[in-house]
């Protein structure tokens, strides 16, 4: 591990120099992109330099458990301890950080929240389960936009997309997704039994804004005269443009104005446009698809968490992992168990990276 860091520490210092080396100030784009390989790295040295500094105060007290200063014993005798923890606690944290980033940690998402089996209260839960990811994005500083909700028949809501901006949003929310389970008993409920029902959350990812560029070795350009009625230069020039896009097949005409050059114009916007929203479909394809696979069918047996009113009781079944006060945790104050599930697949993409296996992204 250690050679590893130096190797990070070497880097960084380049990089560091690079920022004062006049080629790449001059150069708006280099200079962007060694600020933010540098940024990027300045946590885990730093981490690393605190401690290089306590292995050596460390090793320092050490030696003086074997002198012959009695002063000098007791004091090694009593720091020790709190040293070897320190440097322990340190050693675990930089593991962490050594671990390889998930690209899509930084990114904004799209929540999604539906309700599954259990007919009107799970409905009802749905709504619950959205007000709070919406508290807890509060407590978060996020910003939240609804932008779509389809409401219950008795209340509640059926299905709710959100998106959530802000630091990190996915790196905290991407374990959320899955069936979660409600257990108590609804208000309807007359004779007092405990109902069970699901919702599916889905966390995804916001893709960045598509960027259109067009191989002009990808379009053919045919001219043509345009056809119709119209203005005296119609039929007498060759204005009219049609654009073939021959990766996708595509087949654009603009015929508008008198100018060829305008026309063109005109007809590669519509190109562009239409390229464009091929693109977005895609994306929405591969967003269906991981919310597929995120969520499943929705049913009881699929859990990954349980929400057990009577028993005021969460029960996180990926990891073990109990907490009580449910009033608290509907409230926005899911924060521990958020961290909970990050610590825990932090450990196991660790247990991977120093088992030698293939490497997982945290």
């Amino acid at each position: 591990m250690i050679d590893k860091l130096e190797e990070v520490e070497r880097k960084f210092e380049r990089l560091t120099a690079d920022l004062s080396n006049p080629d790449i100030i001059s150069d708006t784009a280099k200079l962007q992109r060694v600020s933010k390989e540098r940024a990027g790295l300045e946590k885990l040295v730093e981490a690393f330099r605190a401690y290089r500094k306590v292995l050596a105060d460390l090793k320092e007290v050490e030696a003086w458990l074997v002198s012959s200063d009695s002063d000098e014993k007791a004091y090694a005798r009593e720091s020790l301890p709190g040293l070897k923890e320190q440097r322990d606690e340190m050693e675990a944290a930089l593991k962490i950080l050594l671990l390889p980033k998930d690209p899509n940690d930084d990114k904004n998402v799209i929540l999604e929240i539906r309700a599954g089996a259990g007919g009107d209260e799970a409905g009802l839960f749905a709504e619950e389960v959205m007000q709070m990811y919406l508290r807890y994005a509060e407590r978060k500083g996020w910003k939240a936009d609804i932008l779509d909700m389809s409401p219950g028949s008795v209340g509640g809501v059926k299905d709710v997309s959100i998106t959530l901006s802000g630091d990190g949003v996915y790196s905290h929310l991407k374990y959320e997704s899955g069936v979660h389970r409600v257990q108590r008993v609804p208000a309807t409920e007359a004779q007092g039994r405990i109902h069970t029902s699901t919702i599916t959350v889905s966390v995804m990812p916001e893709a960045e804004d598509v960027d259109i560029k067009i191989n002009p070795a990808d379009v053919e350009m045919q001219v043509m005269r345009s056809t119709g009625s119209g203005g005296q230069s119609v039929n007498t020039t060759d204005s009219a443009v049609r654009l073939i896009h021959k990766p996708s097949g595509i087949v654009v005409k603009c015929q508008q104005e008198k100018s060829q050059t305008k026309n063109r114009a005109m007809a590669e916007r519509m190109l562009r446009a239409k390229l464009y929203e091929i693109e977005q479909e895609r994306i929405r394809n591969e967003r269906d698809s991981m919310r597929r696979g995120q969520v499943g069918t929705g049913d009881r047996s699929e859990k990954i968490r349980t929400y057990n009113f009577p028993q005021d009781r969460l029960t996180d079944h990926r990891i073990g992992l109990t907490v009580h006060n449910l009033p608290a945790i509907m409230g926005g104050g899911v924060e521990d168990v958020i961290t909970a599930c990050r610590t825990h697949y932090q450990a196991e993409a660790l247990k991977q990276q120093m088992g030698g296996g293939p490497g997982a992204s945290a």
